[in-house]
């Protein structure tokens, strides 16, 4: 069997992950496959892990990339989390990871329609709903804010306290139709920091009905790229980041020939054939900085996460999971990043670096000062590291 290095996951992370000068792209859907997917959740997060990785790339080379052209998309998937997908892997998810997210909120939705008093035949009563909200949306090619759909479907405007603290709204039956892939989010009626989406039919967005794959073939088309930018990874990794199930897993790694290899600390990971079959490590791809965005995919793509993170976890998550800024050095992270109240990056270390290695972080963060041209940008989310005085 195999063994591959911590060194070598690091030296593929630079090269396939385009952060590594010599190794980033041109384009944001370039990108966009570099990463099999970009999250969404911060909008401001598509684009700057765009910028980290495209050679060039403006904020609104992104925008007109999701907005104008469409070959990313926005798609609600894995873990019920918000992604930008090239436009070819969405069949994949729509049969896959969304399909089950769409399952698992269409149930949640009717038995909290139940619960709080709307109908209590949950079913029925989405049902009308949906279909009243995809009647309106298939009238307006342009597409609705949230709002809008509220004001031309008036039994979904309520607003109900299904348990104490926490209620829901017609924005819930969006997002069930958007996991289905029945709809999207549209044009951005705000800035490329924010989400204010017009809601609008795929067909319309896309040009076409969507057409799901079906399952198995979904999430092993999903798989084998993760493989391809991630790995090699664990089952436990896999499972993790799908939001499914050890049987999914087990029975894509299959289908696509995986082959086990063994890693630093004892643990198996997988490689697509081609990947097992080369021999040693992808080469040094030289001496390489990044500063990457809160819930960045590189930061995201594992469960296990040590071989880059070291011991720096508890200051570069929050308590939910979710990571912070980042600052990479040679496929390590080793500290965060924050803007002062003029919007100049700064960078806070956890650790010690070389005297090269902190000017190439400091050129990487004049390099962003200059991107963001002193504008900061917002977030719901904050690391420790980053809350720290």
């Amino acid at each position: 069997m195999r063994h591959v290095t911590d060194e070598e996951r690091r030296a593929r992370l630079a090269v396939r992950h385009a952060l590594a000068p010599g190794h980033q792209v041109g384009t944001a859907e370039q990108v966009v496959r570099a990463m099999t997917v970009l999250h969404a959740t911060e909008p401001a997060t598509v684009h700057l892990s765009s910028w980290a990785r495209g050679e060039g790339l403006t904020a609104a080379d992104v925008s007109r990339a999701l907005h104008e052209d469409r070959t990313v998309v926005k798609q609600l998937a894995m873990r019920r989390t918000l992604f930008v997908f090239p436009r070819d892997l969405l069949a994949a998810a729509w049969g896959g990871p969304a399909a089950r997210v769409a399952r698992t909120e269409r149930a949640a939705i009717v038995k909290d329609v139940v619960k709080a008093g709307i109908d209590a035949d949950g079913e029925a009563w989405l049902d009308r709903a949906r279909k009243q909200m995809l009647d309106v949306l298939a009238g307006t090619p342009e597409g609705l804010t949230a709002a809008e759909v509220r004001q031309a479907v008036p039994m979904i405007d309520v607003k109900v306290a299904v348990t104490p603290g926490v209620s829901w709204t017609a924005s819930r039956i969006l997002t069930q139709l958007g996991a289905s892939g029945e709809v999207m989010r549209g044009t951005n009626t705000g800035g490329w920091h924010t989400s204010r989406p017009r809601w609008t039919l795929t067909r319309h967005w896309l040009g076409a009905d969507p057409e799901p794959a079906k399952a198995d073939d979904g999430y092993r088309e999903i798989v084998r790229r993760w493989l391809h930018t991630f790995g090699p990874g664990t089952e436990d990794d896999l499972v993790w980041w799908l939001g499914s199930t050890k049987t999914t897993v087990r029975t894509a790694l299959t289908e696509l020939d995986a082959v086990a290899v063994t890693l630093d600390g004892g643990r198996t990971g997988w490689l697509l054939p081609d990947d097992a079959n080369e021999p040693g490590d992808p080469g040094d791809p030289g001496d390489w900085a990044a500063l990457l965005p809160i819930l960045d995919p590189t930061v995201m793509g594992w469960k296990e996460r040590d071989w880059y993170l070291g011991p720096h976890r508890e200051p570069l998550f929050d308590r939910s999971g979710n990571a912070g800024t980042t600052a990479w050095v040679n496929g390590r992270v080793v500290g965060c990043w924050v803007q002062d109240a003029a919007g100049v990056v700064e960078v806070r270390l956890l650790e010690r670096v070389s005297a090269r290695a902190r000017r190439a972080l400091d050129d990487e963060a004049a390099r962003l000062t200059a991107w963001l041209a002193g504008f900061r940008v917002p977030s719901l989310y904050g690391s420790p590291a980053m809350r720290a005085h």
